[in-house]
């Protein structure tokens, strides 16, 4: 059983008092944590904070882990780390080249909360960057961010598969309740039940596992039929 860890609040809403009174040293997060004032209460309270730019790419997720490892004096766990990744981005590559000839299959990235917040995601989103590097077309296309969903902008889009976060298809009933929402049926990916779901930090994250998702992500919307989900293990 996991063990819970204490929740110091979301990471556009921080709460100073409630991060020092867990002591630490040395904080580590994105370089866009909000309210500003936060950081500014922890550096003069003589704590150490590492404040990162979000990677979009396997390069940029390498430079994080290196970072991160040097702060934490892991470095040489932070290059074993690395070398794994390097070893999943290989295999992402060896995929990648024996389709290349091949078209590109239209996928969508729908984030859902219930049936009240439907977003479809397009570019400037890890989940686009993730659909640009296993080579997959973004049905949003040129979006940028995020915009609500429409039945008309869906069925105009025509994706081959839809994907995911995890708990945004369960918020809404699995498949089932997905094909239910205005539009979603009346395309090949509702036909033919196309559905990649990945938990959302294995995806969006790009930490150490960032080429292990790729990888999932890659054989969800190439090499698998109906529903894929993938575990990360």
């Amino acid at each position: 059983m996991k063990e819970k860890l204490p929740s110091v609040g979301y990471q556009y809403g921080l709460n100073a008092e409630g991060i020092l009174s867990l002591n630490p040293t040395l904080v580590i997060g994105r370089n866009d944590v909000r309210p500003p004032q936060v950081v500014q209460q922890l550096r003069m309270a003589g704590v150490t904070a590492l404040l990162l730019k979000e990677p979009r790419s396997f390069e940029t997720a390498k430079q994080r882990l290196l970072t991160i490892g040097k702060a934490v004096g892991r470095e040489k766990k932070a290059e074993e780390l690395m070398a794994a990744l390097d070893a999943d981005i290989k295999k992402l590559e060896t995929k990648l080249a024996a389709r290349k000839d091949e078209p590109k299959q239209k996928a969508l990235f729908l984030y859902l909360r219930g049936t009240q917040t439907t977003l479809v995601l397009g570019t400037d989103t890890a989940p686009g960057a993730m659909f640009d590097i296993v080579g997959a077309e973004n049905a949003a296309g040129n979006i940028k961010g995020n915009k609500p969903m429409t039945a008309e902008a869906v069925i105009a889009a025509q994706p081959n598969v839809y994907v995911l976060f995890t708990t945004g298809l369960e918020s809404i009933g699995g498949v089932d309740g997905l094909l239910k929402l205005p539009g979603l049926a009346h395309t090949p990916a509702g036909q033919n039940r196309r559905v990649v779901t990945l938990d959302g930090q294995y995806l969006s994250g790009f930490g150490p596992r960032c080429g292990r998702a790729a990888l999932d992500l890659f054989r969800g919307i190439y090499e698998k039929d109906g529903h894929f989900i993938a575990t990360g293990e």
